[in-house]
This record gives C-alpha cells, sequence and structure tokens, in this order.
C-alpha cells in the first residue's frame, strides 16, 4: 500500500490517494490476485495488479481488470536484475468504503501511519 500526494510547494493539495498493488509471479494464480486485488478496492482508491508479461491468460484478466477498474502492470519474469516493468493500463480511481479504510490503516504500526500521512 502506499499513498499519492503533492509536494509541500504545490498551492493546491487535493486529499491523499490510497494506491495499493497485488504481485504474482506465480502465473497458475492469477485469478487469486485479481480476486484479491478486487478486494483491495474496498479500502484503496487505485489498484494495480503486476504479472508477469508472458501470461496465456493475458486477455481474461483484461477483461477482468477492465471491469472493475484495475490497472495491469506486466514485468519479465524472467530477468531478475532488470525486470523492465510496463503500465500496460491504468487504474481508475474509485471512492474507498471509509469505514474499511480506517480499519486497515488502524492495522499498521503508528510509525507509518505517521510517514505515510504526514
Amino acid at each position: 500500500m502506499g499513498v499519492f500526494r503533492f509536494s509541500e510547494a504545490d498551492p493546491l493539495k487535493p486529499l491523499p490517494e490510497i494506491v495499493s498493488v497485488e504481485v504474482k509471479t506465480d502465473t497458475s494464480q492469477l485469478i487469486t490476485a485479481f480476486g484479491q486485488a478486487r478486494a483491495y478496492k474496498l479500502f484503496c482508491h487505485k489498484v494495480y495488479l503486476v504479472i508477469p508479461q508472458y501470461v496465456e491468460d493475458i486477455g481474461r484478466i483484461e477483461s477482468l481488470r477492465l471491469r472493475f477498474g484495475i490497472g495491469l502492470v506486466i514485468f519479465d519474469s524472467q530477468d531478475s536484475s532488470n525486470p523492465n516493468y510496463k503500465i500496460r493500463r491504468g487504474a481508475i480511481k474509485s471512492e474507498p468504503d471509509c469505514f474499511y479504510l480506517n480499519q486497515h490503516i488502524r492495522k499498521l504500526p503508528d510509525a507509518d501511519i505517521k510517514k505515510l500521512f504526514r
């Protein structure tokens, strides 16, 4: 989980955006990964699924991610020194459920909360 925020020098500062990423290197777990990414939409503004670029079911993943607004990032799982991440499709922003967002944030250590939302 991460937080996208603007610079302190920017005159207009919107509220922080919570961004979550589900990374899978095991291509036999892609539908499970998609389900996890979908669940993150409950408490995040944007969610990305990160999968190896050589996937047979990429069309099915593309169709699913389009329906739910999940971004797709692909990478070269054969080259760990240079995975060459590429955003294939951006995530669509949606409003998280604040109850679940706060519940999730409360699980983080206080130091992490301060770092994310200072």
